[in-house]
């Protein structure tokens, strides 16, 4: 792109200037080069002050909820650093810091000192308690995906990982959606933060054509290569788990179509080796589990398929952003049938009037509380715009969490 995005626009100044920062925007919007640029800057700057020695380090971090979105992360700041030292400027060292990675060659990056980490929790964490490396030189801390990271369990860890952090930090958090558990964070790590918000916090990308389609189960994997007949290759294929991601990829394979597959119980290679392929358009199919949903960039994805209804409709979000970025159009076809929870039904109805896109007519049979005439904003705690606080699936399983011990009082902020 020759111009700059709305969110790299608002929010780039803020970053920079040093302020605490929440962005929202919808995916595929160019947050990445909002929150890495800055980091860079800030190494950049230090090294030329007193550049660093052994075991130094970091001076900047990005937390990622998957790893395929830490590798990402990694690559396209590797990118920018090659250019800078091709420029003449002092090299800059950035760690991966992620499971499927031994440990040896971490440890010989930080022997030489890094600059900047882009890490997942569960390594990092790790690392930290091992004391391979501290946070005494730490500026800038930055959560990617912060939506993502709390809903798939890391909300401990990265509780863990604050308390690591020593000094005053400039924190930003980076999302599609701003659910409860992240403002509660937010409210309590994070001075004064600017909050930069383009569109409505979990608003669907209005570039993506939203097709929702009635499909028995049983039906399901046979109308699979209809819909694939829908657009041009590469398309990609989501469901909720990993038996029905092998049981799709086997029997495309079967039929002849060029597809690979990543789910969590693969190995580190073969997930790297599945998405690389995919990206480089050498084979036509990815078919993942909610891995492939976490920020991750296929500049050319004609259409993603959601096999699996996703239960919250924050996922649905995260998924069909895979496709119709960077200002191009893209479909989304999602399966529905009597076994998809009413709620998010409701929800992915509020979804579709708000984008003004078709509403199949099971949809438009379903009641709920969102209509064009007097544009509810549905629940206030989760952001669903089918149902209202009093119904939301979320807040009354965050209460009996509470009720059993688990969770912290505070954590509950629901404005019903």
């Amino acid at each position: 792109m020759q111009h700059p995005t709305p969110i790299q626009m608002q929010a780039l100044p803020a970053c920079l200037a040093g302020r605490d920062c929440i962005g929202i925007a919808y995916t595929g919007s160019g947050k990445t080069l909002v929150f890495a640029l800055p980091m860079i800057m800030f190494s950049l700057e230090e090294e030329l002050k007193m550049p660093l020695v052994n075991n130094e380090g970091p001076i900047g971090l990005i937390i990622c909820p998957s790893r395929e979105l830490a590798k990402q992360t990694y690559d396209n700041i590797n990118q920018i650093l090659l250019h800078l030292k091709t420029g003449g400027w002092p090299e800059l060292r950035c760690l991966l810091c992620m499971g499927g990675i031994d440990f040896i060659s971490q440890n010989q990056a930080i022997a030489k000192g890094v600059h900047m980490i882009v890490a997942t929790p569960g390594r990092l964490k790790d690392c930290l308690e091992k004391k391979k490396f501290s946070f005494d030189l730490l500026q800038y801390w930055c959560l990617d995906e912060a939506d993502r990271l709390m809903d798939v369990g890391f909300e401990d860890d990265i509780r863990d990982i604050l308390s690591f952090v020593k000094g005053q930090v400039q924190k930003v958090f980076f999302s599609a959606t701003m659910p409860q558990k992240v403002r509660d964070l937010a409210a309590k790590s994070m001075v004064k933060p600017i909050i930069v918000n383009v569109g409505r916090a979990g608003a669907a990308n209005l570039d993506v054509i939203q097709e929702v389609e009635y499909v028995k189960d049983e039906a399901k994997i046979v109308y699979l290569l209809e819909c694939l007949k829908k657009t041009p290759p590469p398309v990609l294929i989501f469901c909720s788990n990993q038996s029905d991601v092998d049981d799709i990829h086997e029997y495309l394979l079967l039929k002849g179509v060029d597809a690979v597959a990543i789910h969590g119980g693969k190995d580190q290679s073969q997930r790297i080796l599945a998405v690389t392929k995919f990206k480089n358009l050498e084979c036509d199919v990815l078919v993942a589990t909610d891995v492939a949903s976490k920020g991750l960039d296929f500049p050319d994805i004609r259409h993603v398929i959601n096999f699996d209804t996703p239960k919250e409709i924050e996922d649905y979000i995260h998924r069909i952003g895979r496709t119709g970025r960077c200002g191009k159009t893209g479909v989304a076809t999602t399966f529905i049938n009597i076994n998809v929870p009413q709620i998010t039904l409701l929800d992915l109805k509020g979804l579709l009037l708000e984008a003004k896109q078709k509403i199949p007519p099971i949809l438009l049979s379903l009641g709920g509380e969102y209509n064009e005439m007097n544009g509810m904003v549905g629940c206030a705690y989760c952001g669903g715009l089918g149902h209202r606080v009093t119904e939301c699936a979320k807040l009354a399983s965050a209460r009996k969490g509470k009720n059993q011990g688990f969770v912290d009082d505070k954590m509950i902020l629901a404005r019903d």
